[in-house]
């Protein structure tokens, strides 16, 4: 046995048990709708990410806040002439200082409006990771769907060829059947249980992703119909998918938040070239030129060499910059949907095609192909021949079902947008 056909049986063996597990076990049955509920109650990412905004709504009030003032309270320590331990009251020395930071220029409003803009950013990035893991929900709960469809399929098949062959078997002990028509019968269940190992490692695959964005530890049982897959047919033209992802994508928004943060930022390091004045007023009972004296004044630095000029330079650049990555990220989805948009165009054909050629005359005739097989009409190079092919067309179907989901996800992933 080699490395590969051990790895396939193994996996095979795995699934033998997880099928048990999904019949033995609890299993959560969910449609599309109790997903996406679900999915977002549930996922931790997302709720990690709603706490970013509610952090940033925080940092808005915060920049709303003025300086708070600082009072300064000085006492004599010890009066050496009068021998005095905090000697304070009447004939001793006290002294009090009230300041105040006034800011000037608009800064405060800077502060505000970059609180504020960062807030839309922890939003639109809240979006951007709904939308991106959206698809991977969407996407592996009809990939699960369609698989354990498959899976159901060739489990009745191989238990079907397990009793022939058994039969078969006491028939060729007995010389009634020749030996190569076993070993022909054997080497089609030997190559159906290869597809169902190759098979069931995808549905694992997918089954852990879904537990995952679902936190669920129980399987996951996809219950949906037909038309859930046909209304990803949905014709757009390629201008409006455009418009469409230029008007919602939620990281070209970003992107354009980061240009305004970026014209923000500039134009506060230009109102920190204004200096602030700070404010202060102070009372002493005998340390000053008279007694109980009370004065006022105002302190402000004089913009002679540092008028924040380098701060301002850098800024302007930082401006530059995220025009730029504006640019280049349009650029960027319009390339990309452009792809999969054509993509999407052939799955469509695939689908519609793969329809109608797959309908109920499929089932019939496979029910004829055994009723005829087990009456000994049909020969055993025939029945093979045409359970191969049944099967054949079966996985396509499956394949292309499944193609048509991710490429319209994909293209509801590229707009931002849930247009299918």
């Amino acid at each position: 046995m080699t490395k590969m056909n051990g790895l396939k049986y193994l996996t095979l063996a795995a699934g033998l048990i997880w099928t048990v597990n999904l019949h033995a076990g609890d299993t959560l049955k969910v449609n599309l709708r109790q997903a996406d509920s679900l999915f977002l109650a549930r996922n931790f990412s997302l709720l990690a990410s709603s706490m970013n905004i509610e952090s940033q709504k925080a940092q808005v009030i915060q920049a709303r806040l003025y300086p708070n003032p600082v009072l300064s309270l000085e006492f004599n320590a010890y009066d050496p002439e009068n021998k005095k331990v905090l000697h304070a009251g009447q004939n001793g020395d006290k002294s009090i200082q009230f300041q105040q930071l006034i800011v000037l220029g608009g800064k405060r409003k800077s502060e505000i409006e970059m609180a504020k803009t960062n807030q839309s950013i922890a939003e639109l990035q809240f979006q951007d990771l709904l939308r991106q893991l959206k698809f991977k929900l969407h996407s592996a709960l009809f990939a699960v769907g369609q698989e354990r469809f498959l899976i159901d399929k060739y489990n009745n098949q191989m238990a079907l060829l397990d009793t022939i062959s058994v039969a078969y078997q006491i028939q060729v002990d007995k010389g009634n059947i020749p030996l190569k028509e076993l070993v022909r019968l054997k080497g089609a269940i030997l190559k159906l249980s290869d597809d169902r190992a190759d098979l069931l490692k995808q549905y694992y695959d997918n089954q852990a992703d879904l537990q995952k964005l679902l936190q669920s530890s129980a399987p996951i049982e996809f219950e949906y119909t037909e038309n859930e897959i046909s209304k990803y047919i949905r014709l757009y033209t390629i201008e409006e998918l455009k418009a469409e992802a230029l008007a919602n994508r939620p990281d070209l928004l970003i992107m354009d938040q980061n240009k305004v943060l970026a014209r923000q930022y500039l134009q506060y390091q230009k109102r920190l070239a204004v200096p602030d004045i700070n404010f202060n007023t102070s009372y002493d009972q005998m340390g000053g030129a008279f007694k109980n004296e009370i004065t006022a004044g105002i302190e402000i630095p004089i913009p002679v060499w540092n008028r924040n000029q380098g701060n301002i330079k850098a800024s302007q650049f930082k401006l530059n910059q995220a025009e730029y990555d504006l640019l280049g990220m349009k650029n960027e989805i319009m390339g990309q949907l452009q792809g999969t948009y054509a993509f999407y165009s052939e799955t469509v054909s695939e689908y519609q095609k793969a329809s109608k050629l797959y309908n109920q005359d499929f089932e019939i005739t496979l029910k004829g192909m055994i009723e005829n097989f087990q009456k000994r009409n049909v020969s055993m190079i025939e029945f093979v021949d045409f359970f191969e092919s049944y099967n054949e067309v079966l996985t396509e179907l499956v394949r292309v079902k499944i193609q048509l989901v991710e490429s319209g996800e994909e293209i509801n992933q590229i707009v931002g947008k849930d247009l299918y």
